[in-house]
């Protein structure tokens, strides 16, 4: 069976390693992958924005299944072109990946159907949007409505921070037309819960919660990042809020989503804050998390691949899906600068006898030598039956891979272990 992933970064190896296990996989393929990933699969030079080439390499290579993991393909509709050819895929349509792609969109999704979210309002004329900003209380979040690679939501903590916000994105084009129109909304308060899900449209089935650290620095300071490292489960992430999750929020949301005839085939994303009210929706994503996929994947018991399959084939409600008990832990080793600007061309040393798994993100082979390329350069994720093991491993792993300029966060973990030991 010939499979092709869509992507290149950590989220996409994740995803690579695990569809290996699979013994029907004859030939795999990543667009564009990266350094890493050409270890574990056949990289191509093909941008994962590129729809027409992904298209044309995949009929070439008589692709039987593909996956495409980002956001941006996925919204262009890249599953749409595939699924049009003939190639089954993993991932939503882009009429389903729209509740991602604009934040309006879900937002008013949530608000006609009743699932809970923070109070907002939406605007695509700057001068509305000031003139709200007066009374608004504070702090406030400011959030551009379209794909923003992460970095197109602002928690203003004055009025000046919030309006410069508002003039970068809607005057100063920061974020492009991702920021033509914005959603202003309430700041939450609460610990922060990431549920990825599995869903074919009606059935839907979690997977293992996580916790991801999006600050650079520690102590939760310093600019927000795409994630400098997760852990798994979530120990706020109790049965009780599980089941109120489903009933309230996971199923509520597939639901509407098939009602506006937009049915959400793949995976699909839940960033949840636990207020004093109960679990409240921050965003969702259209695909699977990254880092949050390094940690959900490896605990993940049953086959990826056949999972995948009965999502796309609408058989989801009878195929188990089943995790480990045990817990993972996964620590970002960056470029210094990130998430600002930093060098890149550094020589990386992994040892051979790790006991964690290294998921690339930020690298590329040059002369037989994997050197840095990005700001997250990889990914050490380490399973064990305790979450203090894990951690343990990951960051005695993480301390033996060298390149210039590396730093991570070291206190990944730190409040799960406090809330686990309260």
């Amino acid at each position: 069976m010939k499979v092709l992933v869509v992507g290149g970064g950590g989220r996409e190896h994740a995803i690579v390693r695990k569809l290996k296990e699979n013994s029907r996989v004859t030939e795999l393929y990543c667009l564009p992958g990266n350094g890493g990933i050409a270890r574990d699969a056949v990289c191509v030079p093909v941008s994962a924005t590129d729809l027409e080439g992904i298209l044309a390499f995949a009929k070439a290579h008589q692709i039987d299944y593909a996956v495409v993991a980002p956001d941006d393909p996925l919204a262009l509709g890249a599953v749409d072109l595939l699924e049009e050819a003939g190639i089954p895929c993993f991932g939503p349509r882009k009429n389903a990946a729209v509740i991602e792609a604009s934040k309006v969109f879900a937002k008013d999704l949530m608000k006609r159907y009743g699932i809970p979210t923070a109070r907002y309002e939406s605007f695509d004329r700057l001068d509305a949007a000031l003139a709200y900003l007066r009374t608004a209380p504070l702090p406030v979040v400011v959030k551009a409505d379209g794909l923003a690679l992460g970095k197109g939501v602002i928690i203003a903590q004055t009025r000046p921070e919030a309006e410069e916000a508002l003039r970068s994105m809607m005057e100063g084009k920061r974020f492009g037309k991702s920021g033509e129109r914005v959603v202003i909304e309430e700041y939450l308060e609460g610990p922060e819960i990431s549920v990825l899900s599995f869903t074919d449209g009606t059935t839907i089935v979690p997977m293992i919660s996580s916790m991801d650290h999006k600050r650079a620095w520690d102590g939760d300071l310093g600019p927000n990042t795409g994630g400098m490292g997760t852990v798994a489960p979530n120990p706020f992430y109790t049965p009780a809020v599980a089941a109120r999750c489903m009933e309230e929020i996971f199923l509520p949301t597939v639901r509407a989503m098939a009602a506006e005839g937009r049915p959400f085939r793949g995976c699909l994303y839940f960033g949840l804050m636990l207020t004093k009210d109960g679990p409240k929706v921050i965003e969702y994503n259209c695909r699977f998390g990254d880092p949050e996929t390094q940690v959900v994947l490896p605990l993940l018991k049953s086959d990826l691949l056949t999972v995948m399959q009965a999502v796309t084939e609408g058989r989801l409600a009878d195929c188990p899906v089943d995790f480990s008990a045990d817990s993972a832990a996964c620590v970002i080793l960056a470029s210094k600068g990130y998430p600002g600007s930093y060098e890149k061309g550094y020589p990386i040393t992994i040892p051979a006898d790790l006991e964690a798994e290294v998921y690339i993100a930020g690298a590329k082979e040059q002369d037989g030598q994997l050197v840095t390329s990005g700001g997250r350069v990889l990914g050490v994720t380490a399973v064990a039956p305790t979450l203090s093991e894990a951690l343990e491993r990951a960051y005695a792993a993480a301390d033996r891979i060298e390149f210039q300029n590396a730093y991570c966060r070291r206190d990944i973990g730190r409040r799960a272990l406090a809330a686990k030991e309260g």
